[in-house]
C-alpha cells in the first residue's frame, strides 16, 4: 500500500538519520546495512487484532533467521502515549502467555516517549521517540550475543540520555521531524 511505503520511508528515516547516524543503537548499522531488518506496519485500530498480527510477527521471525528483527509500527492506535503504553503492558504479557519469553522482547518507541519522572521537554525522552508508535521486536539470543562482544553495555542507556540532553532539545525535535 502506498500509506505504508510512506510510513516505512519515515521509520526508516529515522532509522538512518537517528538511531543509526548519532549511535543511539551502536547494534543496528550492522543489521540494517545487511538487510536484515523488516518493517511492519500494522493498520488496524482494535488492540486485539494488532496483538494477533504481533504474534504472527513472532512466528514470521521464528520461521525466518535470516530476519533479524522487526519494526513493528502502528499507523492507527496507541497515538496517547499512555494507551501506548497499555498497549505494551498487554503485549509483553502476550509475548509471555505464548511461550515467547527469553525468545523475543519488545523495545517500545513512541513520537511522545517519556521516560518516568522526567519532564516531557526533556531531550533524554528522543532516545526512544520515533515517527510513529512502534514495538521493536528483538530476539534475544543475539541481543546476547551482541552485547557479550560490547564494552559496558550497561553504559548504553546513560549514553544516549546524556548525548541527547548535550544535543538539546531542539536539535532533536528538528532530527525527529525531519522524518515526519
Amino acid at each position: 500500500m502506498h500509506e505504508h511505503k510512506s510510513i516505512i520511508q519515515q521509520t526508516q528515516c529515522w532509522l538512518d538519520k537517528v538511531v543509526i547516524g548519532h549511535n543511539i543503537c551502536p547494534f543496528a548499522k550492522k543489521e540494517r546495512d545487511a538487510n536484515r531488518i523488516r518493517f511492519v506496519v500494522e493498520s488496524s485500530v482494535q488492540f486485539e487484532t494488532a496483538l494477533e498480527k504481533l504474534l504472527r510477527e513472532c512466528e514470521y521471525l521464528e520461521q525466518n533467521s535470516n530476519t533479524e528483527t522487526t519494526l513493528f509500527i502502528l499507523e492507527n492506535m496507541a497515538e496517547k502515549f499512555n494507551d501506548y503504553l497499555d498497549f505494551l503492558d498487554i503485549a509483553n504479557q502476550l509475548l509471555i502467555d505464548q511461550g515467547y519469553e527469553g525468545v523475543f522482547q519488545l523495545a517500545s518507541f513512541h513520537p511522545d516517549y517519556c521516560f518516568a519522572g522526567s519532564a516531557l521537554d526533556d531531550p533524554a525522552n528522543y532516545t526512544n521517540r520515533s515517527p510513529r508508535p512502534m514495538l521493536h521486536i528483538i530476539r534475544e539470543t543475539s541481543l546476547e550475543q551482541v552485547l557479550q562482544n560490547y564494552p559496558n553495555p550497561e553504559d548504553i542507556p546513560q549514553r544516549n540520555i546524556d548525548y541527547c540532553r548535550q544535543l538539546g532539545l531542539e536539535v532533536m525535535q528538528k532530527m525527529l521531524n525531519d522524518c515526519k
